[in-house]
């Protein structure tokens, strides 16, 4: 599958369906030396979650553990995990 074709596909967490866009959406993060794929990364304004304080900064990144299924459609993960986003790690 190329990474165009994942591009196209909905994020859905599992633990509770929230929807959390497109995965074109989010920065694709990878070993430069092995360069396989080790989890993606949502911008702030991405995740959207009722009732809960947006701390500045922070970050949702999935990890490629989490990830249980990639449909036709959709890819679908268990959960995500908080991340600090530094500006010089860019």
């Amino acid at each position: 599958m190329l990474l165009s074709e994942l591009a196209e596909k909905e994020l859905i967490e599992m633990e509770n369906g929230v929807r959390y866009g497109f995965l074109a959406e989010t920065e694709c993060i990878f070993d430069a030396k092995t360069g396989k794929i080790t989890g993606f990364e949502m911008p702030p304004q991405m995740v959207k979650m009722p009732f809960q304080k947006k701390k500045p900064g922070m970050v949702k990144y999935i990890p490629w553990e989490e990830i249980i299924l990639i449909g036709e459609d959709r890819v679908l993960f268990q959960k995500t995990t908080s991340t600090l986003k530094h500006a010089n790690d860019e």
